[in-house]
């Protein structure tokens, strides 16, 4: 198995203490750290450190679904916000929101957000599974998303007012901005119930690398582990969904980091996704804050504007490599 030099294990490690520093850190009130007034305290405590912790869990979830996605589908451009997962995530969320069936902290938003994820894997699954063609599920990700993304434009359209289209529509765009410990509530069972389910599943997840028939004689219960992988995605994806949104990118960027530090052994791939997901919503919040006016860039956007020509410079490095 290879294994990371410890140098780059030593500069990653620093760069997250670096940025956790600097994240902490941002905003118009100074922190003395070592000399804190009651007000100070207050903006780290309830303002700061559940924001910081939210960028933690959200980037580690993310990371960790779309490492999963990546091996479970043997395709490395899938992730939650491809296959449409997060959207249907989303649009269940907004749709109970509008007809007033839960209020914006409610604890049962999570059950929402992943019954809305579930959904969209059935109907993927029910269009695709079947042909054993990756590119097939990904059409029919496509093709769920979008109708999800329309749904949701439409119930933006009919919301009752204007203060409930701007509250709604950050779903859609991902932020985590004005962010405090509730949502983090909302976040961290999700987390941890899909994490201990990929524990659960993971030696299928290194097996999944030869072909079903290979795995199929190796006394695996397909069908039950492969649903119990989903619920996790499900899960990570719900989790992240309620507390902060859509966020695009990191699932798919984060298991390609990994393998460009020279690890391939598919659990060292999923499990250093979470770490790595977290040191890119970091970076990429940290610009958020960093350019926003008055008015704070939903970090989704950044997300997209960041993880669309990082995609675009993998794919050409990929091609090169096919070439060469």
């Amino acid at each position: 198995m290879t294994r990371l030099p410890d140098s780059r294990w030593l500069i990653l490690a620093f760069s997250f203490i670096l940025l956790s520093a600097w994240h902490l850190s941002q905003g118009p009130v100074t922190l003395q750290i070592t000399e804190l007034s009651q007000l100070q305290k207050t903006i780290l405590l309830d303002i700061r450190l559940p924001r910081w912790l939210l960028v933690i869990g959200n980037g580690m979830a993310l990371g960790l679904a779309g490492a999963t996605l990546q091996l479970l589908l043997r395709n490395p451009l899938a992730e939650p916000g491809l296959i449409g997962v997060s959207s249907m995530s989303a649009l269940t969320t907004v749709a109970v929101l509008y007809f007033g069936m839960l209020g914006m902290s409610s604890f049962l938003l999570p059950l929402v957000a992943l019954a809305g994820g579930l959904l969209g894997l059935l109907v993927i699954l029910l269009l695709a599974w079947r042909q054993h063609d990756v590119y097939r599920v990904i059409l029919a990700g496509v093709a769920v998303s979008s109708l999800a993304a329309a749904l949701m434009g439409l119930i933006l359209y009919l919301a009752p007012n204007p203060f409930a289209f701007q509250e709604w529509s950050l779903w859609t765009l991902g932020t985590l901005a004005n962010r405090s410990w509730s949502h983090l509530l909302l976040l961290l069972p999700c987390l941890v119930l899909g994490v201990a389910l990929l524990a659960s599943a993971r030696h299928l997840l290194t097996a999944l690398t030869l072909s079903e028939q290979t795995v199929a004689t190796l006394g695996f219960k397909l069908v039950s582990q492969r649903n119990m992988i989903l619920l996790a995605v499900a899960l990570l994806v719900a989790g992240s969904v309620v507390s902060a949104g859509i966020i695009g990118f990191i699932g798919l960027l984060a298991p390609h980091c990994i393998r460009l530090l020279g690890e391939q052994h598919p659990q060292r791939v999923l499990w250093l996704s979470a770490p790595a997901g977290a040191l890119l919503l970091l970076s990429m919040d940290i610009i958020t804050r960093v350019i926003s006016g008055p008015r704070e860039l939903p970090v989704g956007i950044v997300a997209a504007l960041v993880g669309a020509p990082l995609l675009i410079a993998l794919l050409m490095r990929q091609y090169r490599q096919q070439v060469i």
